[in-house]
This record gives C-alpha cells, sequence and structure tokens, in this order.
C-alpha cells in the first residue's frame, strides 16, 4: 500500500549551492539540507528548475543528489527531478536516483522539439523504467517547458502503476481539479506556483512544492496549517504576505534565485550565486535584497501570532 502521507505538506524545491568559483559545493548543499530540515518542512525537491538543474551536467546532478541525501535520507521526503533534454541522461539520472533510494522521481517533457502526444508519453514511461521500483511524477509547467499536459495524456500515463501524481506548475488552479479528479484518492496533486499556494490546497492539491519556499518555509508552514485548521482568514493573510514578498523579490536586477540566496546569505546560510545565463545580483539590488528580509522576518512574526 502506498504511503500518500509522505508526499503531504510543504516541500520547498532546492537551490543549486555553488562554491566561490561557481562549482557544486557539497558543503554548501549539506548545509542548506540540514537547515531545511531544522525548519520542519516535509520533504525537498531536488534538481528541479531552482535546482538551475539545465544548466548543469549530469555529473554535477548526480553529486547534488547524493549530497543531499547524505543528510536527509529516512528523515524527510525526497523527490528527484532527473528530466534531461534526452532520453539517455534522463535514465542514467533516474537509476542512480533509485539506487540512493529517494522517494520519487519526477520529470518536465521534453523540450524544444514538440512531440506529439505519445512521444512525451513514452519518454515519461522510458525514463519510468529505469527506476522500476521508484514512484514517478509528472511535472506540468508549461509556460517554460512549451508543452502542457493534457487529460489524455494523464490517462495513457496512468496506465504505468509508478505513476503517483502531478507537480503542477500552471497558472490555473483549474488544473489541480482536473489532475485530482482524473486521478483520483490514491493520486496526488502538488500545487506549484507559490502565489496560489492556498488557493491550490482548496482545489485538491495534497501540499506544495515551490521555488520561494526555502527562503521563507516558515511561511508555507504556517499558511498550511491555517488551511487545514480551518483557518481560513488567518490563512490568507499569509498568503498575502508570501505574495508581497514574492513581488518586491522580483524587482531586482539579478535573477529571482540570485536574489533569495542573497536573502539566505543574510539568514546565515551561504550556498553561492547563480550559474549563467542567469543574472546575478548587481550593488543596486542590495536595498531589494533588503527589504524583502525585512518584508519576510516581520510576515513570520505575524504569522507565529496566529499560534500563540
Amino acid at each position: 500500500m502506498m504511503n500518500f502521507e509522505k508526499y503531504q505538506g510543504v516541500i520547498p524545491a532546492f537551490y543549486a549551492c555553488y562554491d566561490d568559483h561557481g562549482e557544486i559545493s557539497p558543503e554548501r548543499t549539506r548545509n542548506l539540507t540540514s537547515h531545511l530540515i531544522d525548519k520542519g518542512v516535509q520533504g525537498l525537491y531536488v534538481g528541479g528548475s531552482s535546482g538551475e538543474c539545465i544548466y548543469q551536467g549530469v555529473e554535477e546532478r548526480k553529486l547534488v543528489l547524493e549530497n543531499v541525501m547524505a543528510v536527509a535520507k529516512g528523515k524527510i521526503t525526497i523527490i528527484a527531478h532527473v528530466a534531461c533534454n534526452n532520453t539517455r541522461d534522463s535514465q542514467e539520472l533516474a537509476k542512480h536516483a533509485e539506487s540512493l533510494k529517494v522517494d520519487a522521481i519526477a520529470a518536465i517533457p521534453p523540450i524544444y522539439f514538440r512531440l506529439p502526444a505519445h512521444g512525451i508519453a513514452e519518454y515519461w514511461n522510458d525514463i519510468s523504467a529505469a527506476a522500476p521500483n521508484t514512484d514517478f511524477i509528472i511535472y506540468n509547467i508549461p509556460q517554460l517547458a512549451g508543452v502542457a499536459l493534457t487529460l489524455p495524456i494523464l490517462k495513457e500515463m496512468r496506465k504505468n502503476p509508478r505513476v503517483i501524481g502531478v507537480k503542477n506548475s500552471s497558472p490555473a488552479t483549474q488544473d489541480i481539479q482536473m489532475w485530482k479528479y482524473e486521478g483520483g484518492q490514491d493520486f496526488i496533486v502538488f500545487n506549484g506556483p507559490d502565489e496560489q499556494f492556498i488557493s491550490g490546497l482548496a482545489m485538491g492539491a495534497g501540499g506544495g512544492i515551490g521555488g520561494t519556499y526555502a527562503v521563507m518555509p516558515e511561511l508555507f508552514l504556517s499558511a498550511y496549517r491555517l488551511y487545514h485548521e480551518g483557518k481560513m482568514q488567518a490563512a490568507l493573510a499569509v498568503q498575502n504576505d508570501i505574495c508581497n514578498i514574492i513581488y518586491k523579490m522580483c524587482e531586482g536586477h539579478g535573477n529571482l534565485y540570485a536574489i533569495m540566496k542573497a536573502i539566505l546569505q543574510k539568514q546565515g546560510v551561504t550556498v553561492g550565486g547563480v550559474r549563467k545565463p542567469l543574472t546575478n545580483v548587481v550593488p543596486e539590488d542590495q536595498r531589494i535584497i533588503d527589504e524583502a528580509y525585512s518584508m519576510i522576518t516581520s510576515a513570520i512574526k505575524a504569522a507565529e501570532q496566529q499560534f500563540v
């Protein structure tokens, strides 16, 4: 019997951790893993968009996952995103992830060439076949991948018993309802867009996987708890704070992940910058970093008052 409880709750998308020369840092990877475990998150999503996966080689991605698992194995749920833009490398990462005993693997659809529906399904099933004892999660992010999950594709993928859920990062919360309705009670849907965390839960998501969680996990944990306690106005207040913080972080010249990594630095966690062609912060971004840091600190204090 599948343990779906481990796929509930707040699961931060893990950031790429680089040393001062821009190479993968095992030490910083382990430190960030420990930091997030200490915050009380339910799991980590490793090697996805937030992990800058498309700008890393296969061996680098293996190194990241190995160091996350060295700290997190057996403590929290680990979902490893293994998709590359070719089947062979994706299968290699899937085999590697299974050898480390991750809880699940995930994959975006193939990008650049527009494959027909049967080609997308074959790509995902080929990846799943390389890790036959590991749960598989479809990653739907059409605004970046250029390919959207459809009900016919999902119905085809449901023939694969390892397919247990969808990470849904499309803007429409209606999609969450569709995937959940089609999948049934034994199917997990994760909310992707952080700005609609609460509404995603309301539409049937069992939890969330998001790129801004790691810089403010306390807020998402509070929103999740308040939602499930039925305190909707309080949950909405936290969601509003989350959204305003995200808007602020997006004002920078530097890429959003560069801004968030700079905020983590102020929080005492060093993870380096971002890899080109992503843009790093410039001096003018410091005001935005400081303001967002202050907003996060204040919002956490306000959320804590909901549980006093």
